[in-house]
């Protein structure tokens, strides 16, 4: 099995606002960058957006470390949480989970590819975390200024 790093990150001007996301996938010396976003939207649809574009763009099942600086991303899955969450039909105690469609999305990726999740400290020097930070505003910013 192919063993893939995947920089992650989302951003949004505003919140909700105009976002965007970044990823950056690396398999041994080829590396692929991944943005989009939405016109309105929120910080954390598109922090998962990122996760769920860049194991959406793998070709085959892949053993994926996926890092992020969301704790509501990796936390989830570290923590154990997106199980409960799903088996509560995506409820947390009595409130219904935001972004139900995305945890699901993003669930089922999980059980294609085998994902470890990594928590780096944003905005703190980490080179991919950078890049993905740029395309992820950039591609936010590009719904302001046209």
């Amino acid at each position: 099995m192919k063993e893939v790093c995947l920089y992650t990150d989302g951003a949004c001007r505003g919140n909700p606002g105009p976002g965007g996301y970044g990823a950056i996938l690396v398999y041994g010396r080829h590396e692929r960058e991944i943005s989009g976003g939405e016109p309105e939207t929120t910080n954390n649809r598109m922090e998962l957006m990122a996760a769920i574009a860049g194991l959406e763009a793998l070709k085959e099942p892949c053993a994926v470390t996926l890092y992020s600086d969301s704790k509501y991303l990796t936390d989830a899955f570290l923590l154990g949480w997106v199980e409960s969450w799903r088996e509560a039909g995506w409820r947390r105690g009595r409130d219904e989970l935001k972004n139900p469609d995305l945890w699901e999305r993003l669930y089922s990726l999980t059980k294609t590819h085998e994902v470890s999740f990594v928590w780096v400290k944003g905005h703190a020097g980490h080179e991919y975390n950078e890049r993905c930070d740029k395309l992820a505003t950039g591609f936010a910013d590009s719904f302001i200024t046209g």
